[in-house]
């Protein structure tokens, strides 16, 4: 039994009391970071340094205009253990400054493996009787493909820990279409029949605004499947990747928003982290560069979604 408001809940009202929907992606590659942060490094704990610091700037400098960010973990995995270091405090330092987190593993198991990776992200592990968290996200993407077995564990988790889920359902990359859109003897598209197992898994931790612990990840770039989705799904929330670099804009995503103005977040990484390197934010630091971009980009998103929790 989920005991007080709900994970869903509390970043549905930081969307609102922000007005934002925004979701900084902080898929952080030392390539990404300043020529003063690269220079001289030459080993994993410098670049984990680097990343540790650039994160922090940026955190600083959004917080208090955006409800949330998405760490990348494989960003982090190539710099072997101090990059998980660095994944580490950025996860915790984004906490500390009040933002949700969303942890993007895309984990997938089934059984104690899979219950292990809930540990890991969602819940603690225990070590002779004490309960220890690992990395403490808020939200942990999944990939769903092995059925009910593999998605289970983390949605016990959710329930315990007051977390939330994103399953991948339909993904922004231009290959999705090759698995996600076969259609089955059922007449439906794998990627619908993916939709109603998340709709299914979560029917146990639905909020006060509709919407579910267990959400889906539905990418920007394929608006029609998008806004089919958005018709099936009435209390699954989405985690929307595509924005941006990847091609996606607000009049593309805004069908995966209900009448209020809510129903998803949307993710942007490098047209945030990477902002500085664009002509109309020259002059600004990096950080200045990237609060700037989330502005542009709240105020694109309301353009196109009007007010949130209306």
């Amino acid at each position: 039994m989920i005991k007080g408001i709900i994970m869903i809940d509390k970043l549905i009202e930081r969307i609102v009391e922000l007005q934002n929907p925004t979701c900084v992606g902080l898929d952080t590659d030392f390539s990404y970071l300043p020529e003063e942060l690269r220079e001289g490094i030459a080993t994993f704990e410098g670049v984990a340094e680097g990343l540790i610091e650039f994160n922090m700037n940026i955190i600083d400098k959004v917080c208090d205009i955006v409800p949330a960010v998405k760490v990348q973990v494989a960003y982090y995995e190539q710099y072997g253990y101090e990059g998980l270091r660095a994944f580490d405090y950025t996860v915790n330092y984004a906490t500390g400054r009040g933002m949700y987190v969303i942890a993007d593993c895309k984990r997938n198991d089934i059984g104690s493996t899979a219950s292990c990776y809930s540990k890991a992200y969602l819940g603690k592990t225990d070590i002779n009787g004490k309960k220890i968290k690992a990395f403490p996200a808020d939200m942990l993407t999944v990939n769903g493909y092995l059925g009910t077995d593999g998605i289970a564990p983390f949605v016990e988790d959710c329930k315990k820990n007051n977390k939330g889920i994103f399953v991948l359902v339909k993904t922004s990359n231009p290959s999705s279409g090759e698995l996600q859109n076969l259609k089955l003897e059922n007449g439906r598209y794998i990627y619908e029949q993916m939709g109603q197992l998340v709709e299914e898994w979560g029917k146990d931790t639905i909020g006060k605004y509709g919407y579910s612990d267990v959400g889906a990840v539905v990418g920007a770039t394929h608006p029609e499947e998008a806004a089919n989705l958005r018709s099936q799904l009435k209390n699954t929330f989405f985690l929307i990747p595509g924005y941006g670099a990847q091609g996606g804009n607000a009049q593309m995503l805004k069908c995966c928003f209900d009448e209020r103005g809510l129903g998803g977040i949307v993710n942007n990484s490098r047209g945030i982290i990477c902002a500085y390197k664009k002509p109309q934010y020259s002059g600004m630091t990096y950080a200045e560069a990237a609060r700037a971009a989330c502005i542009d980009m709240q105020q694109d998103l309301a353009s196109a979604i009007g007010k949130m929790g209306r």
